[in-house]
């Protein structure tokens, strides 16, 4: 604009009437108020992030250092805590009655926040989850602890959101709580941040919220692996190459070997219908015993009782808790201690523990599962043992939870980036034969054709 066309916009702002000036200098107050909001948003999340991070990377860590404590105490002693299971149980279900209610729903409460069915998530959730996660474990419930984790994480950053004049502050910063629990109990901060932004919607990435996630998801592990919070890793070339085999299986003269590529497919397959039936299952349990027992105290201890006692016939406990012992057996060394059928009880009574209402999560378990799946039908594809543990540990994981970036880059960030190609085969023809099922309430994305 020059001089002559300023003089003749001021001239006609001068003819105006007061009122008419005084609303139009509020117009544009509130349109620069609007621009300055979008260039400070994304600075502000990033920032909030980064500090997120540290502190959920610090609450996981003291989370999870207890959870391996109460674990190892357990396993110690296993005549004295699995039959107390129920006692746990009751107690749990009586403390979310006394001090967390609405709050007892877990990771369904932060699907529904995340999708905008409700808008209120207590901070009360943190600490119930917690403590209810610790007592699982102590008492040989066979359930992870992620949900807890993320719990965690997104309360405290929803809450926060609140105060942020920014739009929809509420669902980004869900998100980079979700990648930040998520993160500071793997110490895997690429599959944390992939798992936040595809999880809440089937089929679509929450791009908007990718900075601010992956700063809370980076800056979560690092935090969580200073205050020494024990990380699973496996090194998978080592382990193929005293097996005889080599990053040289995927290739035949210079080129990828179809036969090898089909097999790898197949397995995918197997691996979906694992994942997608132990999410349908479990679906069909949770709803088959809480109508058969709608009193939620009564289900906890009858199931609890009936669940402690499956835990100590079979094997006094070896199915009890994360499942971190079958994935030590997985990959130690030819995986001499995976029975056939360790994947199949582990499935079973993971179901059966979550479908009572303990707490914790799903996803540790189905890492076990996966991986003594795979040993289980190495043979029949004439696999190697521990790539097959692995491919299994990443593809059920994949197909139970209905993501595919996560399960594929927390293959890569766990067993190492050099059988990257089999993980993205086997988790993507996996996700693609699940059934469409997930251990997690989704929003589905419909398209018409």
């Amino acid at each position: 604009m020059n001089f002559s066309d300023f003089s003749k916009a001021s001239q006609q702002f001068n003819q105006f009437s007061p009122e008419m000036k005084e609303q139009m200098m509020k117009m544009a107050k509130a349109r620069v108020k609007e621009k300055l909001l979008k260039w400070f948003a994304t600075p502000t999340f990033v920032l909030l992030g980064i500090i997120l991070g540290a502190v959920i990377g610090a609450l996981t860590a003291c989370f999870g250092d207890i959870s391996d404590r109460l674990s190892a105490i357990r396993d110690a002693n296993p005549l004295y805590f699995i039959p107390a299971l129920a006692i746990g149980g009751a107690a749990i279900v009586f403390a979310y009655k006394k001090w967390g209610r609405w709050t007892e729903r877990g990771m369904d409460q932060v699907f529904a926040v995340g999708l905008n069915k409700e808008s209120d998530f207590p901070l009360v959730s943190i600490p119930m989850a917690a403590v209810s996660t610790w007592l699982t474990q102590l008492f040989g419930g066979s359930a992870g602890r992620e949900g807890a984790a993320m719990q965690i994480g997104s309360a405290l950053s929803y809450n926060i959101s609140k105060k942020l004049p920014f739009e929809n502050a509420a669902h980004v910063m869900l998100v980079t709580g979700l990648a930040a629990g998520f993160a500071g109990i793997f110490q895997a901060p690429m599959a944390a941040t992939a798992f936040a932004l595809e999880v809440l919607l089937v089929g679509h990435l929450e791009l908007g919220a990718l900075l601010p996630a992956a700063a809370a998801a980076f800056t979560a592990c690092k935090v969580s692996s200073m205050l020494g919070f024990h990380k699973f890793s496996v090194d998978l070339s080592s382990l193929l190459d005293a097996s005889g085999f080599s990053a040289s299986i995927f290739t035949n003269e210079g080129a990828l070997d179809g036969k090898f590529l089909v097999k790898l497919a197949l397995m995918g397959v197997l691996f979906g219908v694992v994942g997608g039936g132990f999410a349908k299952l479990l679906g069909l349990s949770q709803n088959f015993f809480a109508k058969k027992f709608p009193n939620n105290i009564k289900r906890i201890a009858i199931m609890g009782v009936g669940t402690s006692a499956l835990l100590l016939v079979f094997f006094q406990g070896r199915y009890a808790g994360l499942g971190t012992n079958l994935l030590d057996l997985s990959f130690g060394v030819n995986a001499a201690g995976i029975a056939g059928y360790d994947w199949i009880l582990k499935f079973a009574l993971t179901i059966l523990t979550l479908s009572a209402g303990f707490i914790g999560g799903a996803v540790t378990p189905l890492f076990a599962i996966g991986a003594s799946f795979g040993i289980f039908i190495a043979s029949i594809f004439g696999m190697p043992v521990a790539l097959a543990a692995a491919l299994g540990f990443a593809a059920v994981f994949a197909s139970a939870s209905n993501t595919l970036w996560a399960p594929i880059l927390i293959a890569g960030e766990i067993f190492g980036f050099n059988c990257l190609p089999a993980f993205f085969i086997v988790c993507t023809v996996a996700y693609i034969c699940n059934g469409g099922q997930s251990i997690y309430k989704q929003k589905k994305i419909r398209i018409k054709i």
